[in-house]
């Protein structure tokens, strides 16, 4: 007892878990109790033994577990979470209980099982059982067996799954236990019970006995079907339904036979799918095409075998299908056929749906193959195509079985017409639509007239069997001209016809398959009520589906008599009937006059005729007989124009009055159309034919009348007919108009001679252009330009028009079903069939066998060849018939190719078959369009954006219905691809809002959308969230929690969670187009449709999102008729609505204080995530949506975080509203609204992005209204979003991009823009790219180079590499933004933006050339945009006086002159030169200041900034500046444009001005422009023009000589000539030795004389420029030509020549060239060339010109030359100091001999030896001087003297092992002193140094450090910054002409500003006579300085300030 006192105490869930079975029993037992008591299922207690219950079943104790299964028992029938043990619990009563042997245990058990079913986990338990059926003993498995076959029983076999225990039954049946068998034997009766026959497949292979005793069993079962006996929780409404009837006793029939159909199971379902293709044997394909008929026959026996198995696994059966179809086409062997057509059968019923793909290519076969007469051949094809029928749709084949209609083979017509009766039978009204209906019905009333009998039952049968299934009304419109005989024998054949109903179920006896079949239609017509209109609207263009619904709602019948009265049927009557019948309703006289002779009788005739037609009642005119009477002699051939008048008015009136038919509309047709272009009576035959046209229907009198018309050849009735038939077209409406019947007679009419029927045909166009819209100019696209343009012209006109409303036609339209029946036409050819109408080639016989196999070879390029193929034929043939031979099998192969390239070409190709094929594309969207999808799954995005292009191209052609038919889509989702997940879902989220309904098969889709809630990968879980609310529109809430119950426990509640939220922003679905709203339009503007469909065919989401404002009115009316499904919800969103209007008052913006603060510092504290993403993921949508909860109203958060994308229209609708009044909280908040609408910019609906950027576009103007600027974290979670966009596939929304990111610049800056809009042209999207680069265009153009970031050397580098991109915008792109850059700082460019191709500068120097010439443009362009506030400093140079009066070319040269300007670099504001005020402001103080000589003593005085002085500019001024510049400037850039005459024309005029001396002075400053203009010419006639056979060579030399001139002119004025910069000079030099030697100018006449003239300019070029300059550019050009390997040697010797002449010429000019320089270039070159290198070179020219050029240097400057090596870095390295030195020692040592003058005193040699000997004392000496502070000065003073003193002195061993820095000291100390000795001579010629400095080859920063003069130049240095700085503030205005530096020259940005100011204030200066006297008269550009008067005094100065500084 002491034991049990012990687990007494214990609590009870303890007790249940102790080691002592009595502890446990006790704990079982209150347990038991507890669950007895607990009344809440939700108690928190149940958890307590929620992995206890297990425990209960599975104890080892007999009796604890008995007790343990009771309380077990109850715990799973009342514990909410009871359904989370199912696995385990199951699991452990079949392993733990079934295997006892107490009976009672085993009943527990199985209770348990059952009531683990009833809380809805009855798959779990299935699959427990099933795996019990494993069992090796025996006892579980009967008992598993008893559960399963219990369960079966109770719940039916709806719960049930039976399939897998079907599965497992035979098996069952093996097993050696008899009990085993005995049992599975109770559940196949069971089973049998529930499905009936569908059990026979599965069980066809069991022993025969069994099998004998199963069939004896099923017979003694009820035929009454079973009912469910025991129900799920969530079927309490079937139990109480149930309960109900049990008390009553009786059985609804009606009931019975929905639960019947509900359950019947497909045998089908039941079976495995065997793989058959792997054991096809391996030669079947070689044997299949051998030779002996013996080998084909076992090649097909192997098949047939295989095929037996009546279900087949999926896979490519393409290569079998054709093998087949070989068989049956081409083998002789008629047994074979047989075979191959069993084989097929076989193979479509095996595969069932999934054979649908090959169903088109193998119709066509079997139809032709029915010419075989043998029965048993006839029997197998008709088996094989009965098979393959139901796998495809009427519709897919259609076209196939239509062809064959009229083949002459007797046998084959009869054959189809049979195949479509059999095929009739399986359809329903829905699926055998008018459309599809209307073309047979058209063969077969040809056929009802074949010689041949069969031919014509066959015809009969199958228009009976049409009638039976859509019902007499809809076909009886197509019968109209069928004799009565006829029409009854169809009536008779619809009487027999038994519909296949029920047929395909099996099970019950016949008399029920009758009540099914009988009751079958009217749900399908119910049903297909509401898909009706959707199926019209979608597919707009389809020929099919628009008219679904319309044979449905014929049954529904609102007016039983409209077929009687719709079309009047008559038969032709003989002309003596129709006498006798006249002549009892006419006068007597009038009769007999009739023919009179005499036309006044005739006319009394007719008078008395038209009072008798006047009286006559309806019913009682025999119209026919009247107007044979008419046309009686003379007839239309009536010669009195007054009888003819009245008896065309008798026809109308006829028509009108009486019952007038088709029959004798013919009679008097041909009549009026002969008089319709008679002057006198063509009024009254159009009125004739108007009202004929509303008794027989306007669109087939139009036909008739047209056909007529141009059967004749008077072009006056032509012109009056297409006349007649526009304005009929505007009275009647579009209505059912044949558009086809016309287009070839309206072609006729454009090619006629007659103007007046070329006119009438085009307005006829014009009128079909308003109800059709733009598909109707297609037929005309082959017309010649000229006739185009009419057309095109007549369609303007009309566009934006509305079609009139009809006023005829609709008068005898009697009911509501007409009027339904008139609008289903107009849009089957308004709109839905416009595509139909296009004339299509049929391109099967292009594709060739051949074609396909080069498609599937195994050479990827052979594949490419027969891809290029197929893509010229498509090409070729435009528009295209749905036949495309064995194309599509071969295209699908391609699709998975391993090659990506050929992928995307074949997606290409689909692109291309879509809308070349239009709407018939449908059939092929199974073989085809699904690869399609299986494409998305592909691991480059590149290929997945190209498979989803080509998806959209085919949905818009085929509607979408398809391609959720049947299992594909769900098979495609079942893959575990994430790629194609998240892609279809996305695709499927979006499309699936626009569809009205969908094909139940969309539920086949829901398991794999639930796997893919739980993917792997976040982005799949994300799409499939979205794709959820969607899919839930259509299958509902219910049907899709449903689904969840075969889901794990964990994942289904997790799935049903997620399903709840989905409710919650569940779409509404869009309104049908219902009838009431498509009917008013039929009437009133019939036009809209047409015109419309298509468009929202394109854009169903902006379809769904158009009509915003309607949504609450539309949404009301049909809440009558939906009101079964769901008006309460309809309903609550509406009082919500209401509700929260109340609450909408307040403000919508929150200001929280120092909210955006906290909110960034959390963000860099890492505390929240960054705003920093590809997609947005889930995380911060919600971290978004908390952060906006404080700062916006809780409504407003509510509408831009919901679902429905209308909600957010709205809600920025809103916001747009509120921006002014609540500005400061949206600024407050302005971080969080900016990160929403990037979320915004992920959605792909248009209507949504445009209102964000409308929105967008009003705040940021707003912010810069308010000088608000952005900061950075606002800036860098906007910004990257919003270039993303400028990618966008839509100009609109690119536009609107453009201009954000436009008014952007004014609140965040733009150099901070730039690096965002760089990261944008690494984009994919080449149209972002492309847009990202003009962005940066126009900001550099507006910003200046400053703007470049992170400098412009790495921008424009990054910007040029788009050059070379692919695509031909971003290239533009990219050269517009160098050009840009060019405009901004010149030659520049060039050096920043780093080694580009040839190919790519040419483009660059083309482009650059070409914007030249387009300045004017672009300079008027930024004067419309002046009205902006300028974000150019620039920009006020474009604006002009008003007054000014000048010549329109004058203006355009201005105009270019001023955008040349405004191109330079970006000026700071403060430092601008507003020359508008300058030039423009009168009213200033007129005084000039005088020119004062500048003193320096205000630089020691405190700085005060002085007032501007400023004054007038006279008119002069005006003119010289505007006209003369910018004239030149203009005519310069149009020296180097590509068209030759008019360079030659500028050329004239520059040569013009260079030949008058006066003028000659204008050039200058231009020289540079003009010479680069020049070499762009030679460089262009030299690759191009010269090159080009059209061209007339004399032109060539005409221009040649015209540039030779002009040089010649210009270099022979030093002055101009000296301008030139070296750069420049290197350029033209290439040019003219490039001209030199090519050997094409020989060819030309006079071309030796070319060159002799070339060669004279060469000279003059040498002889006229700055010596600096051209000896520079040789040795550039030099070290080019020798570096380059595809240079001619001559070239390279020219330029030597050149040299040598320049150091022929040295001794002249050694004092006027820039050693430094020289000495540069000269080291460059040895650096690239060192001696050994150049040693080594073919020739050994160049190392001794080089050699001589360093001997004549030194030769001529001696030892000074080395003091000429500062600006060579590192000159110790200098392989050219070494050289120096050693010809500079070995010169000395010669003259030496010779001369005393090395020394100033003389010195004798003697003496110079006893000096050194004590060389090395004396200069330890000074060097110690010069180390020491104290006496540094006098220690340099010293070595200066020693070194003059003893000039070759080596101080090397001194130096060497000094710090560099020593060594630069001791150098500058020496050049210092020399400067102060040297005085005032040597300071003129030092001052060239300067200017150079500046040159390309160093930066101007180091000018003065580097200058060789010492103090003297660093005074000059300071005066030229302290001048610069005046003209800054506006104090300086005289600046000499020789500073402007050149045009073109490579300078810093930084001094571009300066030049600017340089050549403006030089021009001021020019226009002031007293100025000239002051300008320098020096020949060679030197930088100006101070008079040398003043110098003592500036130097003495400038040693103050220096002083002073340290």
């Amino acid at each position: 007892m002491g034991d049990d006192s012990e687990w007494m105490k214990l609590p009870t869930d303890q007790k249940c878990e102790h080691k002592i079975w009595k502890a446990r029993l006790n704990g079982y037992e209150e347990a038991l109790k507890l669950f007895q008591r607990i009344q809440d299922e939700k108690s928190p207690e149940w958890g307590k033994y929620l992995g206890l219950i297990k425990r209960f079943v599975t104890d080892s104790n007999a009796v604890a577990q008995l007790k343990g299964l009771e309380a077990a028992f109850v715990y799973v029938e009342n514990a909410h979470v009871a359904g989370k043990t199912t696995g385990e619990v199951v699991s452990g009563v079949v392993g733990k209980v079934f295997n006892q042997p107490k009976a009672r245990a085993k009943e527990l058990g199985t209770d348990i099982c059952l009531m683990y079913i009833e809380i809805e986990k009855a798959e779990a338990v299935q699959d427990e059982l099933i795996k019990g059926l494993d069992n090796k003993n025996p006892k579980i498995v009967v008992a598993c067996i008893e559960a399963l076959r219990k369960a079966l029983c109770e719940f039916g076999s709806k719960i049930i799954t039976l399939k897998p225990v079907v599965k497992v039954l035979p098996k069952l049946f093996e097993s050696r236990e008899k009990a085993v068998r005995d049992e599975a034997k109770l559940l196949a009766v069971e089973i049998y019970r529930w499905i009936r026959d569908a059990l026979r497949p599965p069980l066809q292979n069991i022993n025969s006995v069994q099998l004998k005793e199963l069939e004896e069993e099923w017979v003694k079962l009820p035929t009454a079907a079973p009912k469910q006996t025991r129900f799920l929780r969530s079927q309490q409404d079937l139990k109480t339904k149930f309960e109900q009837q049990q008390a009553a006793g009786g059985d609804n029939a009606d009931c019975d036979n929905e639960e019947e159909t509900e359950v019947r199971v497909d045998p089908y379902e039941l079976l495995e799918a065997v793989e058959i293709l792997s054991k096809l044997p391996k030669d079947f394909y070689e044997k299949i095409e051998a030779k002996k008929w013996q080998e084909r026959k076992e090649a097909l026996e192997a098949v047939e075998a295989l095929t037996k198995n009546p279900k087949l696994e999926n896979g490519d059966y393409g290569d079998l299908v054709r093998a087949l179809k070989k068989v049956i086409g081409k083998d002789a062997n008629v047994m074979l056929v047989s075979m191959a057509a069993k084989c097929l059968a076989a193979l479509a019923a095996g595969l069932r749906k999934k054979f649908g793909t090959y169903a088109v290519h193998v119709v066509p076969t079997i139809l032709e193959k029915f010419k075989e007469k043998k029965p048993q051949v006839v029997q197998a094809l008709q088996e094989a195509i009965d098979a393959v029928f139901l796998t495809t749709t009427l519709q897919n084949i259609s076209e196939d079985v239509l062809a064959v209609m009229d083949n002459k083979n007797p046998s084959i017509k009869q054959q189809a017409s049979l195949f479509l009766a059999r095929s009739f039978r399986h359809c329903t009204p829905s699926t055998l639509p008018k459309s599809v209906l209307k073309p047979f019905c058209a063969a077969f009333l040809k056929q009802v007239n074949d010689s041949a009998p069969e031919v014509r039952d066959a015809a009969f049968e199958a228009l009976g069997t049409a009638m039976k299934v859509v019902g007499e009304k809809a076909v009886n419109p197509f019968l109209a001209d069928v004799e009565k005989l006829k029409l009854d024998k169809i009536k008779e054949c619809a009487d027999k016809v038994e519909l296949v109903g029920g047929k395909k179920v099996g099970g019950g006896g016949g008399e029920k398959k009758e009540k099914q079949a009988a009751k079958a239609p009217p749900p399908v017509e119910a049903s297909a009520k509401p898909s009706g209109p959707p199926k019209k609207a979608p597919p707009a263009k389809a020929a099919g589906p628009p008219k679904k619904g319309k044979p449905a709602s014929a049954p529904s019948g609102k007016s039983k008599k409209a077929p009687d009265t719709k079309e009047i049927v008559e038969t032709e009557l003989s002309l003596e009937v129709c006498e006798e019948k006249a002549a009892a309703v006419l006068p007597a006289s009038c009769m007999q006059l009739l023919d009179s002779t005499n036309w006044k009788e005739r006319l009394a005739s007719m008078e008395e005729f038209q009072r008798a037609v006047e009286q006559m009642d309806k019913s009682e005119m025999p119209c026919q007989s009247l107007v044979k009477m008419l046309a009686k002699k003379p007839g239309w051939k009536e010669t009195n124009f007054q009888v003819m008048q009245m008896k065309l008015h008798i026809v109308g009136l006829i028509a009108q009055k009486g019952s007038f038919s088709k029959t004798s509309a013919l009679v008097v047709l041909d009549g009026l159309v002969d008089k319709i272009g008679d002057v006198k009576c063509g009024s009254n035959a159009k009125e004739g034919l108007t009202a004929i046209g509303e008794a027989c229907s306007l669109p087939w009198t139009a036909e008739q009348v047209v056909s007529m018309a141009f059967a004749q050849k008077n072009p006056k009735n032509q012109a009056e007919t297409l006349n007649w038939l526009a304005n009929a077209m505007k009275e009647f409406g579009f209505a059912g108009i044949n558009v086809k019947a016309f287009i070839n007679n309206v072609k006729t009419a454009l090619g006629a001679t007659n103007p007046a029927v070329r006119t009438s045909a085009i307005a006829l166009l014009g009128v079909m252009y308003l109800y059709m819209g733009a598909p109707l100019r297609m037929f005309f696209e082959d017309e010649k330009p000229a006739l185009l343009l009419q057309i095109d012209a007549e369609f303007e006109k009309m566009q934006g028009q509305s079609p009139p409303a009809p006023i005829r036609g609709t008068k005898k339209t009697g009911g509501m079903e007409e009027r339904e029946e008139a609008e289903e036409e107009e849009v089957d050819c308004g709109a839905g069939d416009i595509m139909d109408l296009l004339p299509r080639t049929d391109i099967s016989d292009k594709i060739t066998s051949d074609m396909v196999s080069k498609i599937g070879d195994k050479n990827w390029k052979i594949r490419k060849e027969g891809l290029d193929e197929v893509t010229a034929v498509i090409s070729e043939a435009k528009f295209i018939q749905a036949n495309i031979g064995e194309l599509p099998m071969a295209l699908k192969g391609r699709l998975n190719d391993s090659n990506k390239i050929l992928v995307q070409q074949t997606l290409g190709i689909l692109q291309q078959i879509a809308t070349a094929m239009g709407p018939a594309l449908k059939q092929h969207v199974k073989n085809l369009g699904i690869p399609i999808i299986t494409v998305l799954g592909d691991s480059k995005s590149n290929v997945r954006a190209a498979a989803m292009t080509t998806l959209n191209a085919w949905v818009e052609q085929t509607g979408m219905k398809e391609w959720l038919e049947g299992e594909d889509l769900s098979e495609e989702l079942k893959k575990e691809n994430p790629f194609l997940r998240q892609e279809v879902l996305g695709w499927l989220a979006e499309k699936l809002p626009t569809m009205h309904t969908v094909p139940a098969d969309l539920m086949q889709c829901v398991p794999p959308l639930y796997a893919c809630l739980e993917d792997r990968s976040g982005d799949v879980r994300k799409k499939a969230q979205d794709a959820l609310p969607t899919f839930m529109m259509h299958l509902s809430y219910e049907k899709m929690n449903k689904a969840t119950g075969k889901l794990k426990p964990a994942s289904k509640d997790q799935v049903i969670g997620m399903l709840e939220k989905a409710r919650a922003v569940m779409p509404a679905k869009p309104a049908a187009p219902a009838k009431a709203a498509g009917s008013k339009p039929a009437s009133s503007a019939p036009a809209s449709k047409p015109a419309s469909a298509p468009a929202r065919n394109q854009t169903p989401s902006e379809d769904f999102g158009e009509p915003e404002p309607k949504p609450d009115t539309k949404k009301t009316k049909p809440a009558g008729p939906m009101a079964k499904k769901g008006v309460v919800g309809k309903k609550l969103p509406v009082k919500a609505g209401a509700k929260d209007e109340e609450d909408r008052s307040g403000p919508i913006f929150i200001l929280v204080p120092n909210g955006k603060e906290q909110r960034i510092k959390e963000e860099k504290a890492l505390k929240i995530l960054k705003w920093n993403f590809m997609t947005p993921r889930d995380e911060y949508v919600e971290q978004l949506k908390t952060q906006m909860s404080t700062c916006l109203a809780k409504w407003l958060q509510d509408e831009l975080f919901h679902f429905d994308f209308q909600r957010h229209v709205k809600a920025i609708g809103v916001m747009i509203e509120r921006l002014e009044v609540e500005s400061e909280a949206v600024i407050g908040s302005l971080d969080l609204v900016l990160k929403w609408f990037t979320l915004r910019f992920f959605d792909t609906n248009t209507s949504v992005l445009m209102k964000v950027l409308e929105f967008l576009k009003l705040l940021f103007t707003m912010l810069s209204r308010k000088n608000y600027q952005l900061n950075d974290y606002e800036a860098s979670s906007f910004i990257p979003y919003l270039i993303l966009k400028v990618g966008e596939s839509k100009d609109v929304v690119r536009k609107d991009v453009r201009a954000i990111l436009t008014i952007l610049c004014k609140v965040y800056a733009a150099s901070k823009v730039f690096p965002l809009l760089m990261d944008g042209t690494k984009s994919k999207n080449s149209k972002q790219r492309s847009e990202c680069l003009e962005e940066l265009g126009c900001l550099i153009e507006n910003f200046g180079m400053n703007v470049c970031q992170p400098t412009p050397a790495k921008a424009l580098k990054e910007i040029a590499v788009h050059i070379g991109d692919r695509d031909t915008t971003v290239r533009n792109a990219a050269l517009n933004t160098v050009v840009a850059a060019y405009n901004t700082c010149g030659e520049q460019v060039f050096k920043l933006i780093g080694n580009l191709s040839e190919k790519e500068m040419s483009m660059l120097e083309e482009r650059i050339k070409r914007s030249a010439k387009k300045t004017p443009a672009p300079a008027a362009k930024q004067e419309r945009t002046q009205k902006e506030p300028p974000t150019n400093p620039n920009a006020t140079f474009l604006r002009k006086p008003a007054q000014e009066e000048v010549p329109n070319k004058l203006n355009q040269a201005r105009a270019q002159n001023a955008h040349l300007e405004q191109s330079a670099p970006s000026i700071p504001k403060e430092f601008q030169l507003d020359l508008d005020v300058f030039e423009n402001n009168h009213t200033c103080a007129s005084d000039i200041p005088d020119l004062v000589q500048h003193k320096l003593d205000e630089v020691l005085e405190p700085v005060m900034i002085p007032e501007r002085k400023m004054r007038a500019v006279s008119p002069h001024f005006d003119d010289i500046h505007n006209s003369t510049a910018s004239t030149i400037n203009f005519v310069i850039s149009q020296v180097a444009s590509g068209d030759m005459n008019t360079s030659i024309q500028a050329l004239a005029q520059i040569d013009e001005v260079l030949r008058q001396a006066d003028k000659a002075e204008a050039m200058s400053g231009h020289i540079d422009q003009f010479l680069i203009a020049t070499f762009m010419q030679l460089r262009l006639i030299y690759n191009t023009h010269m090159a080009d056979d059209r061209l007339d060579k004399k032109d060539i030399f005409k221009l040649y000589s015209c540039i030779i001139g002009n040089m010649l002119s210009l270099f022979s004025m030093e002055n101009l000539a000296r301008e030139a910069s070296m750069g420049v000079l290197k350029d033209l030099m290439h040019g003219l030795i490039t001209l030199m030697l090519d050997s094409r100018v020989e060819d030309i006449e006079d071309g030796q004389q070319l060159i002799r003239s070339v060669n004279l300019l060469v000279v003059r070029v040498l002889e006229k420029s700055d010596q600096t300059n051209i000896l520079s550019a040789l040795l550039v050009l030099l070290q080019d030509s020798l570096t380059s390997t595809a240079g001619s040697p001559m070239f390279s010797e020219l330029v030597m020549k050149c040299l040598w002449r320049m150091i022929r010429f040295l001794p002249q000019t050694i004092n006027s060239i820039n050693l430094d320089r020289i000495l540069l270039d000269v080291h460059n070159f040895m650096k690239v060339f060192p001696k050994d290198k150049l040693k080594q070179l073919k020739s050994d020219v160049p190392h001794r010109t080089l050699k001589t050029l360093l001997h004549t240097l030194c030769r001529l400057t001696g030892a000074k030359i080395l003091d000429h090596m500062s600006m060579i870095e590192n000159r110790n390295e200098s392989e050219l100091e070494a050289h120096l030195r050693r010809v500079v020692k070995h010169s000395v040592n010669l003259s030496g001999l010779k001369s005393d003058k090395i020394t100033e005193k003389g010195a004798l040699r003697s003496d110079d030896k006893v000096i050194k000997a004590k060389v090395s004392d004396i200069l330890s000496e000074i060097f110690k001087k010069i180390g020491s502070k104290e006496n540094t000065k006098e220690g340099l003073t010293e070595l200066y003297e020693y070194k003059q003193k003893y000039s070759d002195a080596d101080l090397e061993p001194f130096l060497r092992n000094t710090s560099q820095f020593f060594q630069s000291y001791v150098e500058r100390g020496l050049r210092m002193i020399e400067s102060e000795r040297e005085g005032k001579g040597r300071i003129q010629t030092s001052t060239v140094i300067p200017q150079h400095s500046t040159d390309s080859y160093l930066p101007s920063s180091s000018s003065v450090s580097i200058s060789s003069n010492g103090e003297d130049l660093n005074a000059a240095a300071y005066y030229e910054r302290l001048k610069i700085l005046r003209q800054r503030r506006g104090l300086e205005n005289s600046v000499p002409e020789e500073d402007r530096p050149p045009l073109s020259s490579l300078r810093p940005s930084v001094a571009s500003s300066t030049d600017m100011l340089h050549s403006k204030l030089s021009q001021l200066k020019e226009s002031r006579e007293h100025f000239q006297q002051e300008q320098s008269q020096s020949d060679r550009p030197t930088r100006s300085s101070s008079p040398a008067s003043n110098l003592d005094d500036l130097k003495k100065r400038l040693e103050r300030i220096k002083s002073n500084r340290q």
